[in-house]
């Protein structure tokens, strides 16, 4: 997991990644996306981790895909482009299922695979400055892969609107569409991210959270007959969770739900 321009610290549960090659703008090399697919894509939860809060240095959050890296694929072969393909795959996939909590906390310019990572992450707070742009059709490119877990976060016009005309949007109107989760001050970013965090994971159970995220996954886009038999299985095999039993034992014993963080659970 480990990368020149990938810092990470865990702080209790908390586990804040750093994006940090402000030079370039946080730009997403290969190796580097390798790095943050390596970290992500790994058991966060078996170290006692509960939320990510992925950050980045400098001016801006992530200008997406370095130039050399696009520069390289004007001579690439379809196989190079598949596997390439594959490595952004890769990483957004290992965002989306990732059970811990994920938070981005964005700054200054978030663009193109930059801005596919961060919405990959359950919540993205921003700071009221920033801007996000998904820049594919510029340059001839189709935003595929982060086609697929928009739905997630925006209704169909607004992804449209996004993915087809190339314009930098506000972060105000960022949250409008739901692509953001909240727009903070400048000066506030880590600290607005942190709260976040923590207020969930003293109010939500994490192995709840993870089987949400999860169940959220799963149901995407099936028909409604499949979902709900799927949502069915969630419903009864939470039931049997060690932290559905807890915390329902903790409502009738006490008419309050388990303060989460406090009793480690």
């Amino acid at each position: 997991m480990s990368h020149e321009f990938l810092e990470t610290k865990q702080d209790g549960d908390l586990l804040w990644v750093t994006l940090n090659d402000p030079a370039r703008a946080n730009a997403l090399s290969p190796d580097l996306v390798g790095a943050l697919t390596d970290l992500y894509g790994s058991d966060l939860r078996a170290r006692g981790i509960r939320a990510v809060l992925l950050g980045a240095a400098g001016k801006h959050f992530s200008a997406g895909a370095d130039l050399s890296h696009l520069g390289n694929l004007l001579e690439a072969g379809p196989e190079e482009n598949r596997k390439d393909s594959d490595r952004l795959r890769g990483l957004f996939e290992s965002v989306l299922r990732q059970e811990a909590l994920t938070v981005a906390m964005v700054q200054g310019a978030c663009v193109a695979g930059g801005c596919g990572l961060a919405t990959a992450h359950d919540f993205v707070v921003a700071a009221q400055t920033s801007r996000f742009l998904y820049s594919e059709v510029r340059i001839g490119f189709v935003a595929a892969l982060v086609a697929t877990y928009l739905p997630l976060r925006m209704r169909g016009s607004d992804i449209r609107e996004m993915l087809l005309n190339p314009e930098f949007v506000t972060a105000q109107q960022a949250l409008e569409t739901g692509l953001v989760n909240r727009v903070v001050v400048e000066g506030e970013l880590r600290q607005s991210g942190e709260r976040l965090a923590i207020g969930i994971l003293e109010r939500a159970s994490s192995e709840s959270v993870a089987r949400t995220k999860r169940l959220l996954l799963e149901v995407l886009g099936r028909p409604l007959n499949e979902a709900l038999q799927k949502a069915a299985v969630a419903n009864a095999e939470a039931r049997a969770t060690e932290d559905c039993r807890h915390g329902i034992a903790t409502f009738l014993a006490t008419k309050a739900a388990p303060s989460w963080r406090k009793s480690g659970e």
